[in-house]
């Protein structure tokens, strides 16, 4: 099976949460800062919109006993951009672009060799309303430049446009 990948997703290895996490998935869901989990047999996903999130993540996995890097390789953790794929080298991650319904165009990730072409999601995730469909991906220097920070409410962080005046909103697990 493979997983979806939007913005910046965090692949985990299922056995290393299982080993690490005395409960299993059960205590690992409570642990996950947003909604954006979905799972196959083999394989985690949790998604984030921010690489200081995806870092505060990676640290508290690997702070639980889950390895994230050995020589540069990934070993039990993996981050992947929707657009650029795997960010280290990792060689039990494959990652690619798959018809959804056979007409969405999405990023996945599934373990290497794995035959099965079922891509799971987030529960309630929804292609005209994700990321795939709408990317809006805004590089950090360019928010910096081109974007006023307004406020955090409900777990975002509100920036207006400065070119159109329109409020963007970037889904945070921390505040900024």
């Amino acid at each position: 099976m493979a997983v979806l990948v939007e913005a910046i997703s965090v692949i985990i290895k299922k056995e290393a949460v299982e080993r690490e996490f005395s409960k299993g998935i059960n205590e690992f869901v409570d642990f996950v800062p947003n909604k954006t989990l979905c799972a196959d047999d083999e394989i985690i996903r949790v998604g984030f919109m921010t690489p200081d999130d995806v870092e505060n993540f990676v640290r508290q996995l690997e702070q639980n006993g889950i390895a994230f890097l050995e020589n540069g390789k990934s070993v039990e953790i993996a981050v992947v951009d929707q657009f650029n794929g795997i960010t280290t080298d990792c060689d039990w991650l494959d990652y690619g672009t798959v018809l959804l319904e056979g007409k969405y165009k999405i990023a996945a990730c599934q373990i290497v060799d794995s035959k099965v072409s079922v891509v799971l999601t987030p529960e309630g995730w929804d292609y005209k309303n994700s990321l795939s469909h709408n990317p809006g991906n805004i590089l950090p220097e360019r928010l910096k430049k081109s974007f006023k920070f307004l406020r955090h409410e409900n777990g975002l962080d509100v920036y207006l446009n400065l070119a159109t005046g329109k409020e963007i909103f970037v889904g945070r697990t921390e505040k900024t």
